[in-house]
């Protein structure tokens, strides 16, 4: 008798000593999965970090500039990674692979322009569309573009008023690695026909737009392909 009762005893004593263990273990578990969580989440923002900045990055359309291919509010997805690598906090690409061509609409800063001293143009992205290429001589005469003296087709072009007289433009030739740029909304754009320097270095290019994912203006307008 005494020997169960001694058993039952050190029985006792362990079941007390797990017991007291697994008090001990439970905080340091749910440390443990505070941390894991935080790292996951940590490691979830730097992933879209790094796509939004060298891959892909949603833009808000906030003017009329490119209307009808672009209307005002349209949210659109810009491929950073078209043309070169781009790193934060650069102007330039960092490393350069493609060259942007004539009908682009890309996405893209311009030094600071000396005409508009109250605010910063190299702060602020922009999107016209690419018309003038390396080399080429450009003119902009009524409602057409000149390209090295020929008229170019551009369906996506809209001149409201008939191509007014202060839009005017060259002939002037685009310098090597750089482009020039009009927003489809002729009539209604302040593109390079205004810029002190009309031609801007390829380098400043952040990346092509290629999709509309998102249209307060019409439902139809979502996941239309920018052209």
């Amino acid at each position: 008798m005494q020997g169960v009762g001694k058993m039952s005893h050190n029985a006792a004593t362990e079941g007390g000593a797990k017991e007291s263990a697994s008090h001990t273990k439970a905080p340091q578990s749910s440390w443990g999965e505070i941390v894991s969580f935080f790292k996951t989440l940590a490691f979830i923002l730097a992933l879209a970090f790094g796509i939004r900045v060298t891959m892909v990055e949603p833009f808000k359309i906030p003017s009329g500039s490119m209307i009808p291919t672009l209307e005002i509010g349209d949210f659109i997805l810009v491929l950073k990674f078209r043309y070169g690598l781009r790193m934060p906090f650069m102007t330039h690409s960092a490393l350069a692979w493609g060259k942007p061509s004539r009908g682009d609409v890309v996405v893209f800063t311009r030094p600071d322009d000396p005409n508009s001293p109250d605010e910063d143009d190299s702060k602020i992205n922009i999107i016209k569309r690419v018309v003038g290429l390396p080399g080429e001589s450009v003119e902009v005469r009524g409602a057409r573009v000149y390209i090295n003296g020929k008229a170019l087709d551009e369906p996506y072009a809209r001149w409201s008023e008939g191509g007014k007289i202060d839009g005017s433009f060259g002939p002037k030739t685009v310098p090597s690695g750089h482009v020039l740029l009009l927003g489809d909304n002729r009539d209604n754009s302040k593109d390079s026909r205004f810029w002190t320097d009309p031609f801007l270095d390829e380098r400043r290019i952040k990346g092509k737009a290629v999709l509309i994912f998102w249209s307060f203006d019409s439902f139809s307008r979502i996941f239309t392909r920018i052209r």
